[in-house]
């Protein structure tokens, strides 16, 4: 069995002989002013060690800063996000009010072209599921004094008329609406004519007039469409719109052409109901007559 060797020096001299190796070691650093083996060793051990410490302490400090600013720029960029989703809400109900505030100058415009008639205003609340509002409903009826066969306007003239009316509702069929017929005239002549309502020309914004007689009066595109004085559902004078075509036919007794509405029936959403409709008129015409007598 082999034993271990011990060490033949105790360790306290070997305490002792390192001691005495630092203390030579030390005066030799004193003789020659920090330039000699310590410097040697520091500059290949300490310094080294203390220049990865500081790079370390400096690269932790970097991050800590670098986050410290990542959170700041994260509630600088949450507070800026903040404010910009309250401008553009503000924005939306500034346009909002904007557009509504326009359509209430048209139907205020529209209400004084037609002073003469007594008009309630309504919402347009549903359509018959197209594109085009040639079927719509209003959210105003007999309690209102709309009844069947009431002249709606929108936009600068004729949007249509009532078909079916309850208390608080009324159904309106538009002008440009296929079962549309209305009896007209030209402004500038006094021509009669008839516009009839047609879907299929509705994407080029136009509707159809014809039986317009071909005779020396000159109607030019631009000229005036309104309700003639002759139409036993419409009151007299209601603008349509402006003719934006017009030839002699076949047979060269009549014109026909096409007409750009006075509404636009793409987004209707107010309304001014006249209340009181040609049948009424007529009789307020009789009775009048009778009193005269």
């Amino acid at each position: 069995m082999k034993t271990r060797r011990h060490s033949s020096l105790p360790s306290k001299y070997w305490m002792i002989l390192v001691a005495f190796c630092c203390v030579i070691l030390l005066v030799i650093e004193a003789f020659t002013g920090g330039k000699g083996p310590l410097r040697f060793v520091a500059n290949y051990t300490v310094i080294p060690m203390q220049k990865g410490i500081s790079f370390v302490g400096g690269f932790m400090s970097d991050v800590s800063d670098n986050f410290q600013t990542l959170k700041e720029m994260k509630k600088e960029n949450e507070a800026l996000q903040s404010k910009v989703d309250k401008l553009t809400i503000d924005n939306t109900y500034l346009r909002q009010e904007q557009y509504e505030l326009e359509r209430l100058r048209q139907l205020y415009q529209l209400d004084e072209n037609y002073s003469d008639y007594k008009k309630t205003g309504a919402h347009v609340i549903a359509n018959n599921g197209s594109n085009w509002f040639n079927d719509f409903t209003i959210d105003k009826g007999t309690n209102d004094g709309v009844q069947v066969n009431s002249n709606v306007l929108a936009g600068s003239g004729l949007a249509g008329i009532v078909t079916e009316v309850g208390p608080d509702y009324a159904r309106v069929r538009s002008v440009i609406d296929d079962a549309s017929n209305i009896s007209a005239m030209i402004l500038s002549t006094s021509d009669l004519c008839v516009v009839r309502g047609d879907l299929k020309l509705m994407a080029d914004g136009r509707i159809r007039f014809e039986k317009l007689p071909n005779n020396d009066h000159p109607v030019e595109v631009g000229e005036q469409v309104v309700t003639s004085h002759v139409s036993n559902r419409f009151l007299q004078g209601l603008f349509i719109g402006y003719i934006s075509e017009i030839k002699v036919d076949a047979n060269n007794l009549t014109r026909s052409g096409y007409i750009t509405p006075a509404v636009d029936f793409s987004r209707l959403q107010e309304v001014l109901v006249i209340t009181s409709t040609k049948q009424d008129l007529l009789k307020d015409s009789e009775k009048e007559k009778e009193a005269g007598n």
